[in-house]
């Protein structure tokens, strides 16, 4: 049978058919519809983690105990994730282990560009890379079996826009994999110094083996065209030079990243006359070329930012210099993001914005309140990093810069990375104002439920976690839950809150507009009353703007969640349950 799919949903089908028995992520764009796709598999254990540390544990736990696992994150989660990786390609594996990596070429929806191949090399673990759907779901199927063969973890790398497009996948029924044995092996499995040394000495050999492996596998082949020009290449941006190159070129298209053949890669350049590397991101399969003593045109021609077109292929190879976009003459506007009508986290950013503060922010649909006319957030590093970051302004500026300061964070992400940072305030004699943005869900990766939610990921109810009571159980005293939408209650909890001499917490409390749940009616319209103070668009919403010099509230645009009404210092504005 053949079916349409995601990138990812193809990995999903390929881990099906691969016997996979358990499933352990955390969402993050451009990877989440992986573990999104795979709870239709009822056969198969799925659950979001708490982070991709844990996420990457589970798997690792099941993997020991017999079971076809796998954990899948972005490319800043395997940051995350990477502690206990390195380790289990020590340890290696029981049953197949495989990792679901999604780069971001172009940072679509991250903060960073990095690329995944780098891990590969430094954990010594095997990757491979598919350039469509169908190779997705074959390659998954393949990374069970190649990690067992050869006793390793396994890579799959992919990027946004082989995650995010689709093509055509033949689907098969499951293998029956049985459950492997478990015997206690402690000289395998406990990484103790003495145990460890020895392992090492297993992870060589064993990428000796891989190493020739790749000289022999389909996964990397060969398409004679041309012997004028050659291209290696892999991933999206083969599918790129294939449309901008055709048979213009002979091309050798690389499915397994890490390790990279040597034998492979001299025997198809000396087939042709001029070779290109051209791969996103950073130079690796061109710098391994250049170790071979390979004169190669890479990076020179291409670039080490973003995404690459078949167009800038064109130009860079053929010489044909083409339009990236259709132009036209219609004047259309610019819509940077914004977040939508309704959003909770308005009303937070328009206090923090009218006290002046300084925002440590953090990662989340939030992160917008940094964008104009807000303004608001002054530092966005990592999932996390608004609580400890703060901690340390604190601590380099002294106490008085404390009531100037707060951060800003999410109830997922306050699970994921936050709860250490405010144990550190706590222990360490801190006294900033942390704001857990409680919008009732995991938001920006498309409503993911989280251990605050109390439900599971296949939607089954659950322990809830007590926000208030996690933060006093760490030891803050003073933890407050307030209304954003309050707008002058929520201000005045704010100043009190800053202005005390120890750790305290508030919670934002408010659902995402867009949640099933949230039944906003009606919409809200400007009266005679209007002053044309403009107060009402200091809050960012997309409904309101300026029509014939004065605010205009747009009825298609506006959901009638009703900030503006409590905004508005003249009571002009009033919602109509239209």
């Amino acid at each position: 049978m053949k079916k349409l799919l995601l990138g990812n949903a193809a990995v999903a089908a390929g881990a099906h058919e691969a016997g996979v028995r358990v499933v352990s992520s955390y969402p993050g764009t451009p990877s989440t519809e992986i573990t999104e796709s795979t709870v239709q598999y009822e056969d198969i254990y799925c659950e979001w983690a708490p982070n991709e540390k844990v996420a990457a544990e589970v798997a690792i736990g099941a993997a020991i105990g017999g079971a076809r696992a796998m954990s899948c994150c972005k490319h800043v989660g395997l940051n995350v994730m990477a502690d206990p990786i390195f380790t289990a390609s020590y340890t290696g594996v029981n049953a197949g282990l495989v990792i679901c990596v999604a780069d971001d070429p172009g940072m679509h929806s991250s903060q960073n560009e990095q690329d995944s191949r780098h891990y590969a090399k430094a954990s010594k673990i095997m990757m491979l890379e598919p350039s469509d759907s169908s190779e997705c779901k074959e390659f998954t199927k393949q990374a069970f079996s190649l990690s067992e063969k050869f006793d390793t973890p396994v890579f799959i790398r992919l990027t946004t826009r082989v995650s995010h497009s689709q093509s055509l996948v033949d689907i098969f029924s499951p293998d029956h994999i049985t459950l492997k044995p478990y015997e206690k092996n402690a000289a395998k499995y406990v990484m103790m110094p003495a145990n460890a040394i020895k392992r090492h000495v297993d992870v060589e050999e064993r990428m000796e083996k891989i190493r020739e492996f790749a000289e022999k596998t389909d996964l990397n082949r060969v398409e004679m065209h041309s012997d004028e020009i050659g291209v290696i290449t892999s991933g999206a941006a083969f599918m790129y030079a294939k449309e901008a190159l055709g048979d213009n070129a002979s091309y050798l298209k690389i499915g397994m990243p890490y390790p990279l053949p040597e034998r492979l890669i001299l025997n198809f350049a000396a087939r042709v006359k001029k070779l290109y590397v051209i791969e996103e991101l950073d130079p690796i399969i061109e710098e391994h070329c250049k170790s071979l003593g390979l004169e190669v045109i890479g990076k020179e021609a291409f670039t080490l930012l973003g995404e690459y077109s078949v167009n800038m292929i064109k130009k860079a190879v053929l010489g044909v210099d083409e339009p990236e976009t259709a132009k036209s003459d219609i004047n259309i506007p610019v819509r940077p993001p914004v977040m939508c009508a309704g959003c909770p986290h308005r009303g937070t950013f328009y206090v923090l914005k009218k006290l002046g503060l300084t925002v440590s922010g953090d990662i989340g649909c939030y992160t917008l309140g940094a964008a104009a006319p807000l303004s608001t957030i002054d530092t966005c590093i990592c999932m996390g990093a608004s609580v400890s970051a703060a901690h340390g302004m604190a601590k380099a500026r002294g106490k008085e810069f404390n009531k100037k300061l707060v951060s800003v964070i999410g109830d997922s992400t306050f699970i994921h990375s936050g709860i250490t940072g405010l144990i550190d305030i706590v222990y360490n004699k801190g006294a900033n104002t942390v704001i857990i943005l409680d919008n009732s869900i995991t938001g920006m990766t498309g409503h993911q439920d989280n251990p605050t939610t109390g439900k599971t990921i296949r939607g089954e109810a659950t322990k809830q976690v007590d926000l208030m009571l996690l933060c006093k159980a760490v030891g803050v005293d003073s933890v407050r839950i307030a209304d954003p939408f309050d707008v002058k209650s929520f201000e005045k909890t704010v100043k009190e809150e800053i202005e005390k001499d120890e750790p305290s917490v508030i919670i934002a409390q408010r659902p995402c507009a867009l949640l099933k749940k949230v039944k906003y009616t009606g919409h809200c319209v400007i009266t005679d009353k209007c002053r044309n103070c403009k107060q009402c668009l200091k809050a960012g919403c997309p409904a309101i703007f300026v029509k014939d010099g004065k605010p205009f509230i747009e009825p298609t645009q506006c959901n009638g969640c009703t900030l503006c009404t409590n905004i508005c210092p003249f009571g002009a504005i009033v919602k109509e349950d239209r």
